[in-house]
Formats: structure tokens, C-alpha cells, sequence
């Protein structure tokens, strides 16, 4: 028997198969604990040297998401306030202050003092993994969420992390999707349009 077995045709199916990406809300409201537990999953994603540059910041209430109304392209207005949740998923530029703790095998912290270019790459692509984490542990604790990358960064950022440090990577509207109007799944690519195997 080789590795650590598999979800069945189910738990691949609320994962991706069956699931789809949501522009349209039930009012529903999600649970601050039910969030908690999204994250505490999320939070178990592999990154480069455990550098989990990610920052969230859950919008729910009317105040927080009029704040981010500034921000948002039109397109993307009226579905994110009628979202139970938004999240912001961002980045800390001074992520790698916490390499001592998270990443004590050896002096990960050095490799980034005093190279912004190299923390701007890891920064950004390691947050973006975990906002993948996240949209998938949403969903295998029965949320739906539909991401976006139509919107104000520096509004956002303004905004919500004033000090300047965390910066904004993409949005992401989380909660119980309406499935009466859901878009037909558009194509995807198929394996020898995107793939090589060398």
C-alpha cells in the first residue's frame, strides 16, 4: 500500500467536482467559530520554510464592509456585500520575523534581512497558497466562497492595514452559495494543454 490514502468520490466532489465558484449569496450567516475552524485547517498548509506570510482579515459587519465598499470595482460590489464574509487575504512584508519560531532548524530569518525583492516574491507567493488553503477549507467544512482580484489594493490596503507592513493579495467572498444562479462551469484546459510530463 503506498501513501496516506484518499477521499472518496464524495469528499472529491464537495472539494472540487461538485463545487463552484459563488457570485450569489443565501443570507445565511457564517459563524465566527466556523471561520476559526476554516483557518485552524488553512493553517496546516505546507509553505517555504513554514513562513505562513499570510494575513486575513474577516469582513462581516456592515461598518467593515461599507469600508471596503471604496475599494471594490463595480463588477464586484453588490456580491461582496451581500456576502456573509469577505476575506482579505494579504501578506506581511516582515513575515520573516517569525522564522525563529516557525522555522527553527536553522537561521531562516538571515535569508531575507535587507532583500525586499526576495521578500516581495515569497511574500506573495507563499500568501497566495494560503489563500488556496483557505477557498479549500472553506469548502471542506461545507462553505462556498468565490475569489476576486477585482478591486483597489492600495484602497484596501489604506483601509484595512494602515501601518504600511501587510499588503493585499486577493479578496474572497465566503459563505452559503445560491445555486439557483450559478454560471455554467466554463471550460478548463486539459492535461496535454497544460501539462508536461518530462
Amino acid at each position: 500500500m503506498t501513501g496516506r490514502g484518499q477521499l472518496d468520490t464524495s469528499g472529491l466532489d464537495l472539494i472540487f467536482g461538485a463545487a463552484r465558484t459563488q457570485n450569489s449569496w443565501r443570507p445565511e450567516a457564517v459563524a465566527e467559530e466556523l471561520l476559526r475552524r476554516v483557518y485552524d485547517l488553512a493553517k496546516l498548509g505546507p509553505t517555504a520554510a513554514n513562513s505562513m506570510p499570510g494575513r486575513f482579515v474577516f469582513v462581516v459587519s456592515k461598518e467593515a464592509k461599507e469600508k471596503l465598499r471604496p475599494a471594490l470595482s463595480a463588477a464586484n460590489a453588490d456580491k461582496t456585500m451581500a456576502a456573509p464574509v469577505t476575506v482579505l487575504v494579504g501578506y506581511d512584508t516582515e513575515f520573516y520575523e517569525h522564522l525563529p519560531t516557525l522555522f527553527p532548524h536553522a537561521d531562516a530569518r538571515s535569508w531575507f534581512v535587507d532583500k525586499p525583492d526576495l521578500i516581495q516574491t515569497s511574500a506573495f507567493r507563499n500568501s497566495s497558497l494560503q489563500g488556496a488553503y483557505l477557498m479549500i477549507a472553506a469548502r471542506a467544512l461545507g462553505l462556498d466562497f468565490g475569489p476576486m482580484s477585482g478591486f483597489d489594493p492600495e484602497k484596501v490596503n489604506a483601509a484595512f492595514w494602515p501601518e504600511g507592513k501587510v499588503k493585499a493579495n486577493f479578496i474572497c467572498n465566503i459563505g452559503y452559495g445560491d445555486d439557483t444562479k450559478i454560471f455554467p462551469r466554463g471550460t478548463r484546459l486539459a492535461f496535454d494543454q497544460a501539462c508536461k510530463i518530462l
